[in-house]
Formats: C-alpha cells, sequence, structure tokens
C-alpha cells in the first residue's frame, strides 16, 4: 500500500492529507511512537507512586494498586497512548481505503472530505474507551481484584475466559468481517458532507471496538502498563483484521479460553 502512495496514488489530495495517510499505513512508526509516548507516561507514574521508595522494576508490567482521583487522572492518558498504541496500527489499511477512493474522486473533480475527519472520528471512540477502561481500573484496584493473589488470579482467569469466548460470538464476527472489508463500507456509505465523514469514522470505531473490545480488557489481567504485552495484542489484532478468515480469530480464543481455564484452576487449588 504504501508504494502505491509513493508512485502515483493520493497526488490529487493536499500534502498534508496524503502524507498523514501514509504514515497510517505505517503501524510499526506508529507503535513505536505511541509506545514511546505511553513508556515516558509510565516511568512518570512509577516515580510519583513510589514516593521517595526504591524504584521497582517490576512494577511498570503489574496492574497498579491505584488510590485517589489524582492517580486516576494520570492513569486515564496512559490508557489513551496505550489504546491508540494498540489500534491506530490496526486502522491503517482501513483509513488507507477511505483516502485511496477519496482521491479517486478528487482525480474526477468530484469533491471530497479530508481524511482527517475520518480519523478524528475513529480516534475519539478508542478514546471514550480508554477513559472507560482507566475508570474500571481504579475501581478494580480500589477493590483488591488487581492484586496477584488467588482473587486476582481468579478475575484474571476469568477476563481470558470472556475474551476467549467473545471471539466465536456472532458479534464479534460480524464486527471482524466489516473491518477485514472496509471498501464496500466506504463504497455504500459514501458521502462528500464533513459530518457525515465524521460519523463514518464514529462507525469504523464502533465497528473495530466491537471486534477488539474483549482482547482490549486483558491488559486489566496481564498488566495496564505493561509494554510488552501491549505490544503482543496489538500484533494479534493487526493479524486478525488482515486475515481474510475467522480462522486466525478462532484459534486466538481457543488459546485465550485454555489460558482462562488455567488461571481459574490455579486460583481454587
Amino acid at each position: 500500500m504504501t508504494d502505491f502512495i509513493h508512485d502515483h496514488s493520493l497526488r490529487h489530495l493536499s500534502a498534508t492529507e496524503a502524507g498523514l495517510s501514509a504514515v497510517l499505513a505505517q503501524p510499526k512508526r506508529i507503535a513505536l511512537g505511541c509506545i514511546a509516548v505511553l513508556t515516558a507516561l509510565s516511568w512518570l507514574a512509577l516515580g510519583l507512586m513510589s514516593a521517595g521508595s526504591p524504584l521497582n522494576w517490576r512494577a511498570l508490567c503489574q496492574p497498579s494498586a491505584l488510590g485517589g482521583f489524582g492517580e486516576l487522572a494520570l492513569t486515564a492518558p496512559m490508557w489513551m497512548a496505550m489504546t491508540l498504541a494498540m489500534m491506530l496500527p490496526t486502522a491503517g489499511p482501513m483509513i488507507l481505503t477511505y483516502a485511496e477512493i477519496a482521491d479517486t474522486a478528487a482525480r474526477k473533480r468530484e469533491p471530497v472530505v479530508s481524511p482527517i475527519i475520518l480519523i478524528a472520528g475513529y480516534v475519539a471512540v478508542w478514546l471514550g474507551f480508554a477513559l472507560a477502561a482507566a475508570s474500571l481500573q481504579w475501581v478494580l484496584a480500589r477493590g483488591g481484584l488487581l492484586d496477584g493473589d488467588s482473587v486476582g488470579r481468579l478475575v484474571g482467569g476469568t477476563i481470558f475466559l470472556g475474551a476467549g469466548l467473545y471471539q466465536f460470538s456472532a458479534l464479534k464476527q460480524a464486527c471482524l468481517k466489516l473491518c477485514q472489508r472496509p471498501f464496500p463500507f466506504f463504497f455504500s456509505n459514501w458521502t462528500t458532507v464533513s459530518g457525515g465523514v465524521l460519523r463514518l469514522g464514529l462507525r469504523q470505531g464502533m465497528l473495530c471496538l466491537g471486534c477488539c473490545w474483549a482482547m482490549m480488557t486483558l491488559m486489566f489481567a496481564l498488566g495496564a502498563m505493561n509494554v510488552v504485552w501491549m505490544a503482543a495484542l496489538g500484533v494479534l489484532m493487526t493479524i486478525e483484521k488482515l486475515s481474510t478468515t475467522a480462522r486466525f480469530s478462532e484459534a486466538v480464543g481457543f488459546g485465550f479460553v485454555a489460558v482462562g481455564f488455567g488461571m481459574i484452576v490455579w486460583s481454587v487449588v
């Protein structure tokens, strides 16, 4: 896709729009940039939560025991950075598909709306999810449900089990199919009104949310600031959307169910 941009595509869009589309079609650059921001915020949080005590190198990769609203305010931007790091790479093909259609329309001297409007709608959905996830983490941590004891393992196992079973649900498969094939969606819903394109971005964000929300909740069990697991789940979701069938999604589901069942058994024995 990036070769298509560099050769002769998107030349009828502005330089800013074409450049942004080209960047968003390169998941590696997006992930590295977002992970760098996330890492900086994570170390800042670790320093603040340490409050003069020796730095715990393992704390960065474990769920945080959050207390007051100050920690909640700090956790929200971490979830935002983490969510963008995981989800923007998966959206690259969708954004580039819109940009290619828009460039074709512009070549025919038809009115088009900037891809930036589409991206804004998509990002808004996931930033809303990040705020909800940060609030849920704060509640779970205050209840001691994210600790590493048997209760924490039971909650983590339940999350894995639920995420695994969701992989086989009709809603998951319907959303995944639309995420894998964005061209028919844009072709049948094409609009030249800015508000309409913003709604397309919101709808794409909701489809992506319906596809990936359960997998994102695994960060509660793995550690909300764990950059390694964040990258691993991001890779899984990207491969899932680039696949043309549901086989990979189902294989991931079986793996999650097995891990969840093992964690639950471990918590009760």
